[in-house]
């Protein structure tokens, strides 16, 4: 029995010491490849963007003016109420209740118990206070889709933009109804918008989905840059001029906000996490968001960075730019892809990207959507459809990940692959190696390999050592 025992302790202490040992083999040999991994990062990272040049809008012998407005500023510091200054509202706990969120996928209760002209914090940076811009800026539409949205939340986006926006910039605000079914967005929102001369609603005549609805605004706006904003946004302490200013020096440029979060459950305004950052993807096709390279860093951070793809709904563009890039693919069902076909489109078809920082703009993200996709509508469609018509190639990155895809019918693509001969567009080996080459390394299309692999073994008494199944 004594011996039994002794060859059971000698057996456990052997296995104990053996475990160690490959414990500390498979830790030095993971260490050892994320240095190395790190090491070939980093020496990638220095030759990453050879070309970037920064500060390209800084042209110094343009004439530029303080486009803030100073007494608007001053008087919004002084508001104070329910959710002023971007505070959260107070609710009781029957009003934070899942009933609160069935309208709108957010919590429209808490919506209703703010001014529709509240003051938000000006959380931009430093810099921004002091900038001039140019003194001839293009007047701008100002798109606005929406179905069945809250009533508190879109007057809240038409009034921070006529608040916060130099008079003679906004052409006008266009409403773009695509076939809601609630009474409030009827005669009763015509009437309210009848008081602003610069406001109208355009209606669809049947559910057409976020990307039609756009493109119908686009149609009939008069202004010389159309802005796509979403239909619960609130726009910030002189938005509008930083993101006017490259598209003035550029037409062939695409500009979004710095989008903010406005908070689904009390609705308190916030920065996101991270602040500004460069838009990208991983290999599904949903988007992420990584820092800007030390490398094409600007000195002054508040200055307009470049950006390989969109978050989607927030941006401006030049409306005869945004025409003769074909607006969006007709073909896109709803909403879904549309980000990345744009973004696609502008930078390989000779056009440009940029992140205006000191544009603020926050944005309700919703806790789910409240309506649903019509039925017989697959929004896979859309993705296979930007895939097949920019990607080239790198599209079988997507339908490795996304197999059901390959047998997924797009409909007929051959207007999109015309536009892209007649404007001339690169291919996507340019976009990824020039524009985006900092997403492989956060999101390479091919896995690398594990740091360590093997088999388990147990020690089983009587029987000895044994794979562990």
């Amino acid at each position: 029995m004594r011996r039994t025992t002794r060859r059971l302790l000698t057996y456990v202490v052997g296995v104990g010491l053996l475990v160690l040992l490959i414990t500390q083999l498979v830790r030095y040999r993971h260490e050892r490849v994320a240095a190395s991994r790190r090491k070939h990062r980093d020496s990638e990272e220095k030759k990453l963007f050879p070309k970037h040049q920064k500060g390209l809008e800084l042209a110094e012998d343009l004439d530029r003016i303080d486009w803030h407005d100073h007494a608007r500023i001053k008087s919004d510091q002084q508001r104070t109420g329910p959710g002023e200054q971007g505070k959260p509202a107070d609710l009781t706990a029957e009003e934070r209740g899942p009933h609160a969120y069935e309208e709108c996928g957010f919590n429209i209760k808490a919506s209703n118990k703010i001014s529709l002209d509240r003051a938000i914090p000006d959380i931009r940076h430093p810099n921004c206070g002091h900038k001039k811009y140019v003194r001839d800026l293009p007047d701008v539409s100002l798109v606005i889709p929406f179905h069945n949205e809250g009533w508190t939340t879109l007057l809240r986006t038409v009034h921070s933009v006529l608040n916060r926006s130099p008079e003679q910039l906004i052409h006008e605000i266009i409403l773009v109804d695509d076939f809601s079914d609630r009474a409030h967005l009827g005669k009763e929102l015509e009437d309210y918008v009848a008081k602003f001369p610069k406001v109208r609603v355009v209606r669809t005549k049947q559910r057409e989905g976020l990307i039609r609805t756009r493109l119908l605004g686009a149609q009939v706006a008069k202004g010389d840059v159309l802005i796509f904003l979403d239909s619960h946004c609130e726009a910030n302490v002189n938005w509008l001029p930083p993101l006017l200013e490259p598209i003035a020096l550029n037409k062939k440029t695409i500009v979004c906000p710095n989008i903010d979060v406005i908070d689904k459950d009390d609705f308190h305004y916030e920065t996101q996490a991270g602040d500004a950052m460069r838009g990208a993807f991983d290999w599904e096709m949903y988007y992420k968001r990584i820092p800007i390279p030390d490398e094409i860093k600007n000195p002054d951070p508040s200055d307009p960075f470049e950006s390989p793809v969109m978050a989607g709904g927030l941006f401006a563009v030049d409306r005869e730019y945004f025409e003769e890039l074909g607006g969006y693919d007709p073909g896109l069902d709803i909403w879904g892809g549309e980000q990345y076909e744009l973004s696609f489109k502008v930078w390989q078809c000779g056009g440009r990207m940029v992140d205006a920082p000191c544009s603020r703009v926050g944005h309700v993200y919703r806790k789910f959507v409240p309506y649903k996709v019509p039925a017989g509508v697959n929004l896979g469609k859309n993705l296979k459809r930007v895939a097949e018509v920019w990607m080239d190639e790198y599209k079988e990155h997507l339908y490795r990940r996304r197999p059901h895809l390959r047998q997924t019918n797009m409909g007929d693509i051959s207007g999109q692959l015309q536009l892209r001969e007649r404007l001339k567009c690169k291919p996507f080996k340019w976009f990824m190696k020039v524009v985006a080459p900092d997403i492989i390394l956060h999101y390479p299309p091919v896995e690398p390999e594990p740091a360590a692999s093997g088999e388990v073994y147990k020690w089983v008494p009587d029987f000895g050592w044994g794979r562990s199944y």
